[in-house]
């Protein structure tokens, strides 16, 4: 899934959610990283799961610091 982010800057860019899931709503404040996905044109960054509105992937085991998932 993808999000149109507006940045503090007034800009307005097309991120990728990672994981499976998310919770974000249309005022939701998210923090955004570089990293762009070769499979969807256009698309130069990531929200950072875990951070701020967005919550980590639930019932992740492995990977959980790139979802943004607590401990089991």
């Amino acid at each position: 899934k993808v999000a149109r982010v507006r940045l503090s800057n007034k800009q307005e860019i097309t991120a990728y959610i990672p994981g499976e899931g998310h919770n974000l709503q249309e005022h939701s404040v998210v923090l955004v990283k570089a990293g762009r996905r070769p499979d969807l044109p256009g698309v130069k960054y990531q929200v950072v799961r875990g951070k701020y509105d967005t919550a980590g992937v639930d019932g992740r085991k492995q990977s959980r610091s790139k979802y943004g998932a607590k401990r089991a």
